[in-house]
């Protein structure tokens, strides 16, 4: 019993409700809840018991990618598509993205857009010319592209002073990501493309097709290297302006050509103070090349995924804090769902590419909540959270990193955060990037929390 003692006071406490408690908004931070000293990674990896401890290993990454492949149908498995596509399976992909649109739109200048000019837009995918079976082709991303839901570039707002969420952006892609080629756009301009991840338009000029081995086989070729920073450069070169100043975001993995001799110069430059990566090109004809580059040895990358660790989780989030939102990776930066991803990805974990998805993925150890679930469950839930957890609610995903006092800490990509002083007056930041937060005092709405409107918990552990 004396044994036992303890082990019940630690239950009881766990179990305990949460204590209101008095916030404040510090002055240098403006954000409910958090000091400067926590915008440190090391605050929150000093916090930790063992933040070294690898969480999952390479072997049981590769399971649960595998296992994400194989039963979640967000995810597409290029290798495993047909010789050819029919139309009663590309046709279903085009219309669900590119459906008329049913709301009123706005330009970049908050003028409503014509409805002649939405109507052009949609007729450009040109649904009724969707083949009733079209080969397989298969392509490499060249340099990081939009994703977007029609074959256009005019960006589209909901209101007439919105400059923040373009409603045609849908994410992007990334040198060395392959894709199946579906459809073309009427003007000839645009690819309806498949990848791991998502189906969407994506101009033509950002990829390179070639067979499906060449493709397939880049992402497997070794040595190589991961891109750890939020994004790093390749080397400015007039002799190969195809991989010049070239843009590789977190987690993007590039063959390492170890064999290159190091007085032999790369694009002008000899490469001792590089690694010589090789990245796919475009040629002049729209056929896949290699061509070898400079990654500086300075600029953040590892020569294999990073340990799955609390810390590593952590130091690689914060990498990108403060980084401006972008809705789709629109402003070269990162929404919610892709900020997740990235940090995972540097791991060598793959996540589906939205919210919707990623919060109910079947592959991913899952905790769903209903509106029947009573906020001390809720309450329960958050303060058993730990480094790395996913925390979904309608429309945005976080990530925790911690607790103080037993208030659980997240950090995420969002628009803006919004709470309620001590008198019940609300208040929003408009942090409009990457951001740190405590979890509990955020509102979703006027009357409800995020702690009330959480759908569901992904935990990548075991």
């Amino acid at each position: 019993m004396r044994l036992l003692a303890p082990l019940a006071a630690a239950l009881l406490l766990a179990l305990a409700p949460v204590q209101a408690r008095e916030w404040t908004v510090p002055a240098d931070t403006g954000v409910i809840g958090v000091e400067r000293s926590q915008l440190d990674p090391q605050y929150w990896i000093a916090r930790l018991a063992r933040p070294d401890r690898v969480v999952l290993d390479a072997d049981a990454i590769a399971r649960q990618n595998a296992r994400l492949y194989a039963i979640d149908p967000s995810m597409h498995d290029l290798a495993a598509l047909p010789d050819a596509l029919p139309r009663a399976t590309v046709a279903p992909w085009v219309t669900r993205l590119s459906a008329p649109p049913k709301r009123a739109l706005f330009d970049a200048q908050g003028r409503p857009m014509p409805a002649a000019a939405v109507a052009a837009i949609v007729a450009n995918a040109d649904v009724a010319g969707i083949d009733a079976t079209r080969p397989t082709r298969y392509g490499l991303v060249v340099r990081r592209a939009p994703l977007r839901a029609f074959p256009t570039l005019q960006p589209a707002f909901s209101s007439a002073d919105d400059r923040d969420i373009d409603r045609f952006q849908e994410s992007a892609l990334f040198p060395g990501d392959p894709v199946a080629v579906a459809h073309e756009s009427r003007d000839g301009r645009w690819w309806f493309v498949v990848s791991p991840r998502y189906a969407a338009w994506i101009e033509k000029r950002h990829v390179a097709i070639g067979d499906k081995a060449a493709v397939l086989g880049h992402a497997r070729k070794a040595p190589y290297r991961v891109v750890t920073g939020g994004e790093v450069h390749t080397v400015f070169t007039p002799e190969a302006p195809a991989v010049s100043e070239l843009q590789l975001d977190m987690g993007v993995r590039v063959p390492v050509l170890a064999d290159w001799p190091v007085a032999t110069p790369v694009n002008g430059q000899q490469g001792y103070t590089a690694h010589v990566v090789e990245l796919p090109v475009r040629k002049a004809d729209g056929s896949l090349g290699f061509s070898p580059a400079l990654l500086p040895r300075i600029e953040p990358s590892s020569a294999d995924y990073l340990p799955l660790t609390q810390a590593n989780i952590i130091r690689q989030a914060f990498r990108v804090l403060g980084e401006r939102y972008g809705w789709g990776h629109d402003f070269n930066g990162r929404d919610c769902s892709g900020f997740v991803s990235e940090v995972y990805r540097s791991m060598g974990v793959e996540l589906p590419r939205n919210t919707s998805d990623q919060a109910v993925s079947p592959a991913l150890n899952r905790i769903a909540l209903t509106k029947d679930d009573s906020r001390e469950r809720r309450l329960a839930l958050v303060r058993e959270l730990q480094p790395g957890d996913l925390i979904y609610i309608p429309g945005h995903v976080m990530m925790a990193i911690g607790q103080v006092d037993g208030e659980p800490y997240v950090i995420h990509d969002t628009t803006g955060l919004s709470w309620r002083d001590a008198d019940g007056t609300p208040r929003r930041a408009k942090t409009n990037g990457v951001t740190v937060s405590p979890l509990t005092p955020l509102m979703f709405n006027g009357t409800e929390s995020f702690v009330d409107r959480i759908t569901n918990i992904q935990r990548i552990r075991p």
